[in-house]
């Protein structure tokens, strides 16, 4: 499979499809799962004839199962190492959830002259976490939970996450799909249990207040209004006021796996911004 080695001796898998010299689209997945959660916008960008790239995050899908750099800032310097490997320049750099936490700490780390433009989908900053700066934050009980469950039983919780509040299929009338509840299951048990311990802190904990001001590519925010897991109001409200030159585009009644639940919304307007 091709991979990338860190300067850490991490193995980071990676998918890399379509001409070389097409312009590239780097798409950061959310957590606990694996580039194969973009299944829907690599093949539609793919078709596109564009270049389109994800790995999966340290610790996840087929990416070394490490015990330690469970942090955004060893995140963002593995897609660095993948960017670098593969010479991208004149990127979209496309993040979901946890994923756009990365999209955006890369962007601002390592991205100078290589960034184009960036999307956040669903995405975590500027904090999620409660705490005296960010009243509005969720209280860190709620996180603990996470653990907690994740610690109990990994494989019933990581069936509870996808059949609930991710997909929205908690909602009265909601079109529940099994086949992406299992998908969702299959992708969160390819990984490792410490990166997913470890990586709750990462994406809750993590203050990307800094990053959002410092962002100078064109910025594309995208969340949907009925998000059970990343609460739009204290997430994309912030974010897209926080960076420079950026769009907010939010989606009445869509849950935090939008992408997914309604790829032909989400493409289309990925490709609009893509395009401009």
């Amino acid at each position: 499979m091709p991979s990338i080695a860190t300067r850490d001796g991490v193995e980071i898998f990676f998918k890399d499809w379509g001409p070389k010299d097409a312009q590239p689209i780097v798409f950061h997945h959310g957590w606990p799962l694996s580039a194969d959660d973009w299944d829907a916008q690599m093949l539609f960008f793919l078709a596109k004839g564009y270049r389109v790239v994800a790995h999966d995050r340290r610790g996840h899908g087929r990416s070394t199962q490490v015990a330690d750099g469970h942090d955004m800032d060893h995140y963002a310097a593995d897609i660095a190492a993948v960017v670098e490997h593969l010479d991208l320049r004149g990127a979209v750099h496309i993040g979901h959830s946890t994923g756009g936490g990365e999209a955006l700490h890369y962007t601002v780390r390592h991205g100078r002259g290589r960034v184009a433009k960036l999307v956040l989908i669903g995405a975590v900053p500027p904090i999620m976490v409660k705490t005296a700066a960010n009243p509005g934050g969720l209280p860190i009980e709620v996180f603990d939970g996470f653990r907690a469950a994740l610690a109990a039983n990994r494989a019933q919780f990581f069936l509870d996450v996808p059949t609930g509040p991710f997909y929205g299929y908690n909602r009265p009338g909601a079109e529940v799909s099994e086949g992406v509840i299992r998908n969702w299951w299959r992708q969160g048990m390819m990984g490792g249990a410490k990166a997913h311990y470890d990586g709750i802190k990462a994406f809750s904990e993590t203050d990307f207040t800094e990053d959002l001001k410092a962002v100078e590519v064109p910025t594309l925010v995208m969340h949907g209004d009925d998000d059970q897991i990343v609460p739009i109001a204290n997430s994309a409200l912030l974010s897209a006021e926080l960076v420079r030159n950026s769009t907010l585009k939010v989606y009445e009644k869509l849950p935090h796996g939008l992408c997914t639940t309604h790829p032909d919304v989400i493409n289309a307007d990925l490709l609009a911004f893509v395009r401009a």
